[in-house]
């Protein structure tokens, strides 16, 4: 790895561009990751490179399950919290990278990976991976496999590259710290928008039988001694949101077609990706989320201190 970054320096020593140092790669062990980043010593690597298959191999007869359990999911971020742990202690000029991750190794899931409920595992680590300070997440993989965002055979995009095109589109930088009193099955994140002012939530609901009405509030009602009149008066504006739900085609988590606010998500005439358009809603009313669904939720006029 020495070598490497010793070659890429002297090849592009006059160029404005320098190709990324990337490693070690494969599965996360804390003790061998921090053993490698004080023997390559400072300024080696620029991303710290782990694998991610925490759903076992794709033939599994439970990974429709492990999709949809909640503490499942979240045991894989005890892994997240040390490889940020690893790299502030002994990488502080890097940042952690996922550098694969398909959900289920071996391919995927026939009959799982290229639909709906895939999407559940995948939006839920892009959000996870974002708190613990990765900033770079691989899929495995564009074309290949049963997890390929796109079909293997037609190109049609699959349920899961919707979800990322979403999240590329309306996700921010700034990772919010979010909390939420209810069910774990109710996943939830915040970033600072990306486009746009104000945060964008993403919401996981991974129950198949409960719906939930979500009413949003900023922590800075925690401390109104130490808020000024304008943040009341903003802090009581209730706006128009943007809310872009999906949901499977016929209720059926297994379908490889996804709904965009009810209506499927379908290339046009001509090939290409068709307009994402969200519904706009009274910004006064909870946000409602149906069994088995996702939803971005962009806020314009919530106040963020961190998206100012």
């Amino acid at each position: 790895m020495i070598m490497l970054r010793a070659i890429v320096d002297s090849v592009y020593e006059d160029s404005t561009y320098k190709p990324k140092v990337l490693g070690p790669g494969g599965f996360f062990d804390k003790q061998w990751f921090d053993e490698f980043l004080q023997s390559s010593g400072p300024n080696i690597v620029d991303g710290v490179t782990h694998h991610i298959y925490n759903l076992g191999p794709g033939d599994a007869p439970d990974l429709l399950q492990k999709i949809q359990d909640p503490v499942y999911l979240s045991e894989v971020a005890q892994t997240f919290k040390d490889a940020q742990t690893s790299v502030s202690q002994y990488g502080m000029w890097s940042a952690p990278w996922i550098g694969e991750s398909g959900g289920a190794y071996n391919s995927g899931g026939k009959y799982v990976s290229h639909t709906f409920v895939d999407s559940f595992w995948y939006l839920d680590q892009l959000g996870m991976t974002s708190t613990f300070d990765h900033k770079v997440y691989c899929r495995q993989s564009l074309i290949g496999g049963n997890y390929g965002l796109l079909n293997t055979t037609s190109f049609i995009p699959n349920p899961d590259y919707y979800s990322a095109l979403l999240w590329h589109r309306l996700m921010g930088t700034s990772v919010l710290s979010t909390t939420h009193e209810g069910s774990p099955y109710l996943r939830t994140y915040s970033h600072c928008s990306k486009q746009k002012p104000g945060v964008t939530l993403l919401l996981i609901n991974l129950s198949n039988s409960t719906s939930f009405n979500i009413t949003v509030e900023n922590d800075m009602n925690l401390y109104p001694d130490k808020m000024t009149r304008f943040d009341q008066m903003m802090l009581q504006t209730s706006g128009l949101r943007e809310e872009y739900h999906l949901t499977p085609n016929d209720g059926n988590v297994q379908s490889d077609v996804v709904l965009l606010n009810g209506s499927p998500l379908e290339l046009t005439c001509d090939g290409d990706i068709p307009d994402l358009v969200p519904e706009i809603v009274d910004g006064s009313l909870p946000i409602q989320m149906a069994p088995s669904s996702i939803a971005f939720i962009n806020i314009k006029d919530f106040q963020a201190p961190a998206c100012a």
